[in-house]
């Protein structure tokens, strides 16, 4: 995945209302539970055999390694409360927003005479409903982190640097050419 995309991951995760569970043991039968008790599809996400899912299932297992661990616990939180994610995109799109906070380099095209030259900004700015109902429909119908970026960037162009229609109106094009950090909150 990409930057945009992990970003959009950890804000719809960050909207759940109750902790994910903490046991190995625990986090495997939920798992379970959301392949609707396919042992052998949840192996096949963890990249682990089916017997291994069994036995955390069953509880023999109860400690796995580091790199099992993290897996485990970036699927549950990828399937953790999908009705109150959806439900926090849903207000988003519709009334509260996306905020972003980036540091990135930012290029331009303007009107003849207007510097191009991309400059490093950091920008915490809030983006109205309708652009994040553009990013959540870009994203759902499969966009690439291009895709994805080139939409973050055009909202920014019309929110911070056209200021929404008050200045910088023969500014045509923005676009991110380096993503040092971006953070998206809903």
């Amino acid at each position: 995945m990409g930057e945009l995309q992990d970003s959009l991951e950890r804000a719809g995760a960050a909207t759940a209302t109750r902790p994910i569970p903490a046991s190995a043991g625990a986090r495997m039968r939920f798992l379970v539970r959301s392949e609707h008790g396919s042992t052998r599809a949840v192996a096949q996400r963890l990249q682990v055999s089916q017997r291994t899912v069994e036995r955390y299932v069953k509880g023999t297992l109860r400690h796995p390694r580091p790199e099992l661990a993290a897996r485990l616990e970036r699927e549950v939180r990828k399937d953790w409360q999908p009705r109150v994610r959806a439900r926090a995109r849903r207000h988003a799109a519709t009334s509260g927003g996306i905020v972003v906070e980036t540091r990135a380099q930012f290029g331009y095209t303007g009107a003849p005479g207007s510097s191009d030259q991309d400059r490093m900004r950091l920008l915490t700015q809030h983006l109205p409903p309708h652009h994040a109902e553009r990013l959540f429909a870009a994203q759902a119908a499969g966009a690439g982190e291009d895709e994805l970026r080139q939409v973050v960037a055009e909202a920014l162009r019309d929110v911070y640097f056209r200021d929404r229609g008050r200045r910088a109106r023969s500014l045509e094009e923005v676009r991110f050419t380096t993503i040092d950090y971006i953070e998206l909150d809903f």
